[in-house]
């Protein structure tokens, strides 16, 4: 499912224009983002939780040229999945016809 996919599902199950639907959910995705950046935590229960996590700084080495390089530290989104969630994936679902 990507983004257009989402928006038309909205669409469908709430009874709203397409165009109203992607202002839902880019609302949505927007606040999230912003979280992030500030730092905070997401938790969706029953889905699961968005973190940010910080790396440090290491020397690292440029795999054509093997010199050695500083890689600088970082923040990168993370997911963990729910306890819900993940018992759904791992249900085994029958197969259609």
């Amino acid at each position: 499912m990507n983004k257009a996919d989402l928006i038309t599902r909205v669409s469908e199950r709430t009874n709203v224009t397409q165009k109203v639907a992607k202002v839902i959910v880019d609302t949505l995705f927007n606040k999230m983002k912003e979280s992030l950046q500030k730092g905070e935590r997401i938790e969706i229960r029953g889905f699961g939780s968005f973190v940010v996590r910080n790396y440090g700084g290491y020397k690292g080495r440029n795999p054509k040229t093997g010199e050695v390089v500083d890689v600088p530290p970082k923040k990168l989104p993370f997911f963990k999945v729910g306890k819900e969630l993940k018992e759904l994936v791992n249900t085994v679902k029958p197969q259609e016809g």
